[in-house]
């Protein structure tokens, strides 16, 4: 506890039959106590100290208080466990669980970096070191799952990109008349294996305000690919696209690179004409008074900038609101996979949704959307801690499979099992962590606990 900190009580009268007494007063204690398995995960993955490395620190070292590698542990620690701020750094220099995730003695270690460190560190980072750091992440998280997945048929790629509001004087903030803001667009990347639902982050790209979707897609490609390929030279690779990222040189590059595509496209007069005939009859049917549902067909469409004519799934459907007139809504998206068309939009298609949900628990759960700083790279920096971050929730999340936390969001996960009060003793042999025995979910914590290598005592 730092020196400054108040230990003053408070004392409420009337909430028991006894006077409460409330002090700040428990030495070497933390409200973080459950962080530990965080420091596991990472142990195992080895991301801190890959990302880490990717950094060139041209400080004195013989002045040197904290390393690199401790620095970003110490935010990527911090902003897992609801730190986001670098202003966050005065509130957990002192915290001996934090002492602890870093490598540091929780009681005797000195303390964790402050703000101005923190910041120095984030405005010292080059555009050389940021690609090496996100190529680093996308190894890590492919071979995480190299070890856990034996045998793979298929790798299913998402990418999606988010808006990211600013508000000041950011490098690259401009004004975006589709989201009615200054903003940046940050470009997420998600990986799944077969038929799991779920999508693993390996990439979070900073870009500027004015980014069209598809801006850095094909650059996250050509170097995710070779590194799935020799990780899963057996499996075959899928790519799913929403309509923002429609063009003739990213199909070309698909079909080079013998990738399954499915690739969402925007309305245009010549394929409204082709959705007619699926039309006609949803409307004669709306018109008789008889309820409707969506129909599929295809066709071969070729724009006037393609080299060919692909392949078109239709989902032809009529919008009814109560109170307005019933409006077409014909969707449609091209692909080179050979299955049926409402199996491949019903099934194939829209699950790629999902990764909507993982974009909201960056944002809401980690707020990857904390990009204040002036420069761009430095904000770039924080987007990157915040997807290892991410990374290390998920890992957590994989290792309560057979828990009541399986299926938990980020902040869950936080509260049921890293934020659990702690008591902390520093010998010469050992440090023990004392966590309170009505733990609500002490049991899947536990269970947690061995899956990523403790063992009883």
């Amino acid at each position: 506890m730092s020196n400054h900190t108040t230990r003053q009580g408070v004392l409420f009268k009337g909430l028991s039959k006894k006077a409460v007494v409330v002090r700040f007063d428990q030495e070497q204690a933390s409200s973080d106590g459950g962080a530990v398995l965080l420091k596991a995960c990472d142990e195992r993955l080895g991301l801190s100290t890959a990302l880490a490395s990717c950094l060139r620190d041209d400080r004195q070292q013989a002045k040197v208080e904290h390393s690199y590698e401790e620095i970003f542990q110490q935010r990527m620690f911090g902003i897992a466990c609801g730190y986001a701020d670098g202003n966050d750094a005065a509130r957990i220099a002192d915290d001996p669980v934090f002492k602890l995730l870093t490598g540091r003695d929780p009681v005797a270690g000195s303390a964790l970096a402050s703000q101005p460190t923190l910041s120095r560190f984030e405005n010292a980072v080059s555009s050389a070191e940021l690609l090496q750091m996100s190529e680093a992440l996308a190894e890590a998280v492919i071979q995480r799952h190299r070890r856990r997945k034996r045998k793979v048929r298929r790798i299913t790629i998402d990418l999606d990109p988010t808006h990211d509001a600013t508000h000041g004087g950011q490098q690259l903030s401009f004004f975006n008349r589709f989201y009615d803001s200054h903003c940046y667009l940050p470009l997420a990347g998600f990986l799944s294996f077969d038929q799991e639902p779920d999508q693993y982050l390996f990439c979070c790209v900073l870009r500027g305000g004015d980014a069209a979707a598809k801006r850095g897609c094909l650059s996250v490609l050509k170097r995710l690919l070779p590194r799935l390929r020799k990780a899963f030279p057996k499996a075959k690779i899928r790519i799913r696209l929403d309509a923002g990222f429609t063009g003739p040189e990213l199909y070309e590059f698909f079909e080079a690179e013998r990738m399954e595509y499915v690739v969402c496209m925007g309305k245009n007069p010549v394929l409204l004409e082709l959705a007619e005939p699926l039309l006609a009859p949803l409307r004669e049917a709306l018109e008789a008074g008889e309820n409707i549902t969506p129909s599929f067909g295809e066709c071969r469409y070729g724009a006037r900038s393609w080299k060919r004519q692909r392949r078109v799934i239709i989902k032809a459907d009529i919008s009814v609101h109560p109170g307005r007139e019933p409006k077409d809504n014909p969707r449609f998206i091209v692909t080179n996979i050979k299955t049926t068309p409402k199996f491949l939009y019903q099934k194939v298609y829209c699950a790629r949704g999902d990764i909507e949900n993982r974009i909201k628990e960056l944002k809401h759960g980690l707020e990857i959307d904390r990009t204040s700083c002036t420069s761009f790279k430095a904000n770039q920096l924080r987007v990157l801690m915040t997807a290892a971050a991410y990374v290390l929730m998920q890992e957590l999340r994989l290792h309560a499979r057979r828990t009541g936390c399986a299926r938990a969001q980020v902040n869950t996960l936080r509260l049921r099992l890293l934020k659990l009060g702690a008591w902390i003793e520093s010998s010469v042999r050992r440090i023990v962590l004392h966590l309170p025995t009505s733990t609500p979910y002490a049991d899947d914590w536990r269970r947690i606990a061995r899956s990523v290598g403790a063992v009883p005592t």
